[in-house]
């Protein structure tokens, strides 16, 4: 069955989220100071992604809600038992600087300009349709895709096929029409797969890694297109 439409991931598969969460990270340890317990912004800046990566999957797993990790997020990298509008207060001094950051990756623009005439396209993410709207609508893509859809509003997260299939039904598609395209191999590739879609791994790092068994591993956007026209490419449909 060919594809008909591209399901996307967007933060660090369109929008370079890792970088934009560094530099906003750094810019916001300038203003606010190191905080003790940190030898070196460095160090700062590791422990920042570990505890985000942590407190991440505890939303994933339903363990906690959108708001109440950010707030853990930030008494465990500050060591401090902060109220819930202190722990607010510190985070969107960092979202500040976070913003000002923001950028898409350089293959985005052009790889949704070459499949814009074949493809619709649609967002899965799992954030919050706040956050994820007003991201697009600011880095100017927002109007690329017909339906933005988020875990927080879904009330399920990715790997879950039920996240994959609200998108199928949002678009009126079978799995196997779709492709979804993300940077994690697992959340995002195989469990599109699992879900009966096309399942594409965008692996930027450029070591030689295996993809799971049933998925495609692309390393830069700019193979999407020629990988999508292959009508080889199909997924069996689990769907209804």
């Amino acid at each position: 069955m060919p594809i008909q439409a591209v399901l996307w991931d967007i933060d660090d598969t369109i929008f370079d989220y890792a970088g934009a969460d560094t530099a906003g990270m750094h810019a916001h340890l300038l203003a606010e100071g190191l905080p003790a317990r940190y030898v070196t912004a460095e160090h700062a800046l590791a422990r920042w992604k570990e505890i985000t990566e942590n407190h991440w999957a505890r939303f994933g797993a339903g363990e906690v809600d959108f708001h109440t990790q950010r707030r853990d997020r930030v008494r465990d990298f500050l060591d401090a038992d902060l109220d819930d509008t202190e722990a607010d207060a510190w985070f969107e001094r960092h979202r500040g600087h976070y913003e000002a950051a923001w950028s898409l990756f350089p293959d985005t623009v052009p790889t949704l300009d070459a499949l814009a005439g074949s493809y619709r396209h649609a967002v899965l993410s799992n954030s919050a349709a706040v956050h994820q709207e007003r991201k697009l609508r600011s880095l100017g893509v927002r109007d690329r895709f017909e339906v933005v859809l988020c875990a927080v509003e879904l009330g399920v997260s990715k790997p879950a096929a039920e996240a994959f299939h609200a998108a199928c039904a949002a678009l009126a598609l079978d799995p196997a029409e779709i492709a979804y395209v993300g940077d994690q191999p697992e959340i995002d590739a195989r469990g599109a797969r699992d879900a009966g879609m096309l399942g594409i791994w965008l692996d930027r790092t450029g070591v030689d890694r295996p993809a799971p068994t049933g998925v495609h591993r692309i390393t830069s956007l700019a193979e999407l297109p020629a990988l999508l026209a292959d009508t080889r490419f199909g997924a069996p449909s689990t769907f209804g």
